[in-house]
């Protein structure tokens, strides 16, 4: 499996509301047909949350994530102001071991 991690900075969000880390996995695993789903969160720092997700094609997959973040909004959130997005061709990959993409 593969990782992908998306990092929300809740400075930037109009709408800072934690149970966006079950609904954005939740809406991305429907989006892609259960290619991309959810792997866990962590709070990276006082401000970002990073979302994990499992799947067996990070470059592949993380092309629907994105178009979801540009197209959907969350909570009332743009993702576009507050997301970044990581991929790994490595199991539950860890931040620092993930190259940005968005």
């Amino acid at each position: 499996m593969q990782t992908i991690i998306i990092v929300l900075d809740s400075r930037k969000m109009q709408n800072p509301d934690l149970d966006i880390r079950y609904i954005l996995p939740d809406r991305i695993d429907e989006y892609t047909n259960g290619r991309a789903s959810d792997n866990g969160y962590d709070y990276i720092s006082d401000d970002e949350l990073a979302v994990w997700l499992s799947t067996e094609d990070a470059e592949r997959d993380v092309k629907d994530v994105i178009e979801l973040i540009k197209t959907e909004k969350f909570l009332d959130n743009d993702l576009t102001r507050c997301a970044q997005v990581y991929i790994s061709d490595k199991d539950c990959a860890e931040l620092e071991n993930s190259r940005k993409v968005f």
